[in-house]
């Protein structure tokens, strides 16, 4: 995210001194992306930033993933996962189910109430979009306040942990990549600006705007890092000697931040225009897209809902967030459900769709779409959560019938 900030305080020069009132160095810290070649920012702590006193495993929450065989488009309720009062022994980290994974991307929810432990992600950027509630995201670039609609970056091996606030249950669906997660290239200009047909621009972007001192020692932090286990992945518990929250100022082009779906400007026409318009994000081998209320097809003969498509090179994984999706009407999908659209089966609107959307003007519908590029399997919170019969509801009859 090549936009710059400076939060705290930094010396002048970078790679100089830069010295405690008591007269000692603070410690300097580089956190960059490939290698030294690409975005990067410098961080200034008082304490020592390698500095372990202990470690031990930590038991990543169940990673196992079930190939989708038979290949069918699957109905998966999200809200179903967290039923009654679960929510209250839960935490926006460590209480993530997995839904759906491959060696790209893995998306996972969460239903939580409680403070999550500090933790980083080793393995790649997560992108966690805030179905539901509110939240303080603390992390060692600075405080992040979120809500209903937000999607929040946070760079690869970044320390934080999430505080709900509210009284209403924090929903949280979180796409963890292998890579990096950034707004599309063409919406930049080739030094990293938001070019005048992107929609949305670095205003609209709310980064750390002050430092986030915390006190404590001996500190746990959880590691999601590169291992042996079910998706490539393990898990450790760091213990670290000083408080992970003794950054006093950094500056630079990568830090976590926040932006709003209701900030996303959509793109319209005079008839149906492709998923690509939709576009906010991308990782390595997927997609972020989001579908926003918006004005729809002006065209006296256009038809508003999605014509049907094979998704030959990529699987499309929807989910549904607000309003009223006029392509899935009849097929049982609402409020949070996701539709996984595998490739190698067509897919579209339901019978009806077709002819009720003629003359329409207006589509209230929010939706996140992630699309990958290799075959996702299901996790043991897509298996659990899967109706079983929206394969059948195209033609109204299933293999029992």
């Amino acid at each position: 995210m090549a936009f710059y900030r400076q939060v705290g305080s930094v010396p002048p020069k970078r790679h100089t001194q830069h010295r405690r009132p008591d007269g000692g160095l603070y410690s300097e810290e580089l956190v960059g992306e490939e290698g030294f070649s690409s975005d990067s920012a410098l961080l200034y702590h008082s304490g020592i930033p390698s500095a372990l006193v202990d470690a031990r495993p930590w038991e990543l929450p169940d990673q196992t993933l079930t190939p989708n065989a038979p290949l069918v488009p699957r109905h998966l309720k999200l809200h179903d996962l967290f039923p009654g009062e679960e929510h209250k022994a839960t935490d926006a980290v460590t209480g993530r189910r997995l839904v759906l994974g491959n060696a790209d991307v893995r998306i996972s929810y969460a239903v939580s109430s409680l403070t999550s432990p500090y933790y980083r992600n080793a393995t790649g950027d997560e992108c966690v979009y805030v179905e539901r509630g509110s939240a303080t995201v603390e992390t060692s670039f600075g405080a992040l306040e979120v809500g209903q609609g937000d999607y929040v970056i946070i760079p690869r091996t970044t320390t934080h942990r999430w505080v709900p606030t509210g009284t209403e249950p924090l929903r949280t669906y979180a796409v963890e990549a292998n890579s990096h997660i950034a707004p599309p290239k063409r919406y930049l200009s080739r030094y990293g600006q938001f070019l005048e047909h992107a929609p949305y621009c670095e205003r609209d972007l709310r980064g750390p705007t002050e430092p986030l001192l915390g006190e404590g020692t001996d500190v746990e932090v959880y590691v999601k890092h590169r291992g042996n286990g079910p998706g490539g992945l393990a898990g450790t518990v760091h213990v670290v000697p000083e408080h992970p929250f003794d950054v006093i100022g950094w500056d630079g082009c990568l830090y976590p931040y926040a932006f709003n779906i209701a900030d996303y400007e959509p793109i319209t026409g005079r008839v149906h225009q492709p998923p690509p318009v939709h576009q906010v994000f991308e990782g390595n081998n997927f997609v972020i897209c989001n579908f926003v209320p918006r004005k729809v097809d002006y065209h006296p003969l256009a038809v508003p809902v999605p014509y049907y498509h094979s998704n030959v090179d990529s699987d499309e994984i929807m989910f549904y967030v607000d309003g009223d999706y006029e392509a899935r009407k009849g097929s049982g999908i609402g409020k949070g459900s996701i539709s996984v659209h595998p490739g190698g089966h067509s897919h579209g609107p339901q019978p009806g769709a077709v002819e009720r959307s003629l003359g329409a003007e207006y589509f209230d519908e929010t939706a996140v779409m992630v699309d990958t590029f290799r075959p996702l399997d299901l996790g043991e919170a897509g298996v659990a959560s899967d109706d079983g019969k929206y394969a059948w509801s195209w033609s109204g009859r299933g293999p029992s019938a």
